[in-house]
């Protein structure tokens, strides 16, 4: 699932394509929007929100968006081919004189009135990348509950909005924790860094093409993809487990040595290096 850097990157492409100009083509081609015809309106902009999209429109719609797993959006000059995916997977189209946007397998797509946009992202925690940052209420969310697992918590989108599971990993190394370690064991001065490394991660790679949490060149990442390759740091074989609740695991990478804490009570997913 793309995290709060990529939802980033592809609201401000579809902002430097779409904002400010006027729709000369509309087609949803999902059957709750089907019969939808924006043609005529003028986008007034693209806004990020966590990992979701806001499309906001003239005359008080926003277009809603979420790419999840699979989903992408990708902008065509026109006349040029399009090459996001089969024309079977494109669940709408917005046009413009110069520009078209193509939503190809968006799991989440809901036109609203943009008075209504609480409806869809009212339940999320301060933005790590939005103007509503709020380190210290990102924080008390996180240690709401003490007993829940550092990875977990920072999974949950209601507690803090655009970390997915790169970051949750990544983020748990830069701590020393283990992504199973509850977050209220995790000692007093790291917990309390915890949102201003996550948004100061997030930051540093919105607009880089290249996510890199390490600083060092040609090793982007210091855990996640990267089982069973040596540690950064201390040599050791990164080892990777899925976490979840069971109905939504995760693989899970952390390092045996320079992470402490619980460490998964099942067997551990055997994978090839990705990173």
């Amino acid at each position: 699932m793309p995290e709060g850097d990529t939802v980033w990157q592809t609201a401000t492409r579809l902002h430097t394509a779409l904002a400010g100009k006027v729709l000369t083509r509309t087609d949803f081609r999902v059957p709750a929007h089907a019969t939808a015809d924006l043609t005529g309106r003028t986008v007034l902009n693209v806004t990020p929100r966590g990992k979701h999209l806001l499309t906001r429109i003239e005359g008080g719609l926003t277009l809603h968006t979420h790419l999840r797993m699979d989903g992408a959006w990708k902008v065509f000059e026109n006349g040029r081919r399009w090459t996001g995916g089969p024309a079977h997977q494109i669940r709408v189209i917005l046009g413009t004189a110069d520009r078209t946007a193509v939503g190809y397998r968006l799991p989440v797509l809901d036109l609203l009135r943009t008075a209504d946009e609480e409806r869809a992202v009212g339940h999320l925690g301060p933005d790590l990348l939005g103007p509503d940052w709020n380190p210290d209420q990102a924080l008390a969310n996180l240690l709401t509950d003490p007993a829940r697992s550092l990875g977990e918590a920072l999974l949950d989108q209601r507690n803090l909005a655009g970390i997915g599971n790169v970051y949750k990993s990544e983020l748990c190394f830069l701590l020393g924790a283990t992504p199973w370690l509850p977050i209220g064991a995790l000692p007093a001065d790291r917990v309390a860094k915890l949102p201003a490394l996550a948004r100061r991660l997030l930051v540093a790679n919105r607009d880089r093409p290249v996510r890199s949490t390490t600083g060092l060149r040609g090793q982007d990442l210091f855990v996640y993809g990267r089982a069973p390759r040596p540690c950064l740091r201390c040599g050791t074989s990164i080892r990777v487990a899925d976490q979840g609740d069971g109905s939504r695991e995760r693989p899970t990478y952390w390092c045996p040595t320079c992470q402490s804490g619980p460490t998964p009570p099942h067997p551990e997913t055997p994978r090839h290096p990705t990173n």
